[in-house]
């Protein structure tokens, strides 16, 4: 982490230690497309692992439901799963949360994360009161989510305003230097040495 960017207290408290042990990937996973669309499959596959088991989360998603994105957040973190999340292309808006919830962060110099603000719609037909309720509840919400994504991600919460309004494309190299993620160089040896002490087990 910079100097130049406070660190704010873990949400929730766990351990964060990085020995070969603790990073043992039993599972691999991959969180792609929208997730709204995959919400049920997602959700089932996270609970059928291990509670407290390590794995590893490969991240090529545009986001999809925000809703859908707390649920994998929380989930992750309910079952105290160590998880590690690899951006093998894209990681954007609501897909942001669930790559937060993990242990560890992996990006290449090539992966992609967008930040912006909450955005609502409908197809439905949607009278004065609830568009009111509705403008209220999304106002609270994005605020809750916003106070979340920097808690998860241990981060300045004014450097995450700044990326989210009006919105920002953040690179993989981009992250690393804030210091939210570790790099993968795709060109540069063995990739599983470069995420020093994760190790699949072959036994499942």
């Amino acid at each position: 982490m910079n100097s130049g960017h406070r660190r704010n207290k873990p949400y929730p408290a766990l351990a964060h230690g990085r020995s070969a042990a603790d990073t043992a990937a039993e599972w691999e996973l991959a969180v792609t497309g929208d997730l709204g669309e995959k919400q049920s499959d997602l959700l089932s596959r996270i609970v059928e692992v291990p509670r407290g088991s390590g794995g590893i989360l490969y991240f090529d998603s545009c986001g999809g439901s925000v809703y859908a994105g707390l649920a994998l957040a929380t989930t992750i973190r309910v079952r105290g799963l160590r998880a590690v999340a690899v951006v093998a292309g894209e990681c954007s808006s609501a897909a942001l949360l669930p790559f937060a919830a993990c242990r560890r962060r992996f990006v290449t110099p090539h992966s992609t994360l967008l930040f912006h603000p909450m955005r609502w719609q409908t197809d439905e037909d949607v009278r004065l009161e609830e568009a009111t309720e509705w403008t209220r509840h999304f106002q609270q919400l994005e605020q809750d989510l916003d106070r979340l994504l920097c808690q998860l991600l241990e981060f300045n919460p004014e450097q995450i305003q700044q990326w989210t309004r009006p919105g920002r494309f953040v690179n993989g190299s981009e992250l690393v230097a804030a210091g939210l993620a570790e790099t993968l160089d795709l060109f540069s040896g063995d990739l599983w040495k470069q995420m020093r002490g994760i190790t699949l087990d072959t036994a499942r």
